[in-house]
């Protein structure tokens, strides 16, 4: 069997009961077979980007996976639809979002997956969580750690529960 996969994922909910949600999707993975979870964030109170909506609950985990990246998003995405996850508008509410934002070292640009996620570098919502489980992990795109990358951002939105 291969070493399985170090992966990087952000979640995020600003529908309904937001720390419930994440907390049940963090056990969801768990104990998904082929998913280990290392390690998770604290949450975080963000400020929305997109139309106007409800503030975010976010926060990010390390994963191992012994998965391929789309065979992750498609865990990912049938985790979201078991929370009612509707996709209606772009950078709208939701009950839950998950997303992959790294997966080991890969660069990835396929129709339906982008790899490193393609605006983690301009998103204090992502770094931050990320940044406190995961400092050193070299974005391979940049080639800078995440806390460089952090460095770069105003992170005034962003608020540690």
């Amino acid at each position: 069997m291969e070493k399985p996969a170090r992966c990087a994922i952000a979640l995020g909910s600003n529908l309904g009961d937001c720390s419930k949600t994440l907390e049940a999707a963090i056990k969801i993975l768990g104990n998904t077979p082929g998913i280990t979870l290392e390690r998770q964030s604290s949450w975080y109170k963000t400020v929305p980007v997109g139309p106007p909506q409800p503030a975010y609950l976010n926060g990010c985990a390390l994963l191992r996976v012994q998965l391929t990246p789309q065979e992750l998003l498609e865990t990912l995405l049938a985790i979201e639809a078991k929370f009612g996850r509707v996709r209606r508008e772009r950078w709208g509410p939701r009950t839950l979002d998950l997303d992959v934002l790294l997966f080991d070292n890969l660069i990835l640009d396929t129709p339906t997956l982008e790899l490193p996620h393609p605006r983690m570098r301009e998103r204090a919502f992502v770094l931050v969580p990320l940044a406190e489980i995961a400092p050193d992990w070299v974005e391979p795109i940049s080639g800078k750690a995440i806390v460089q990358l952090l460095h770069a951002l105003d992170c005034g939105g962003v608020c540690r529960l």
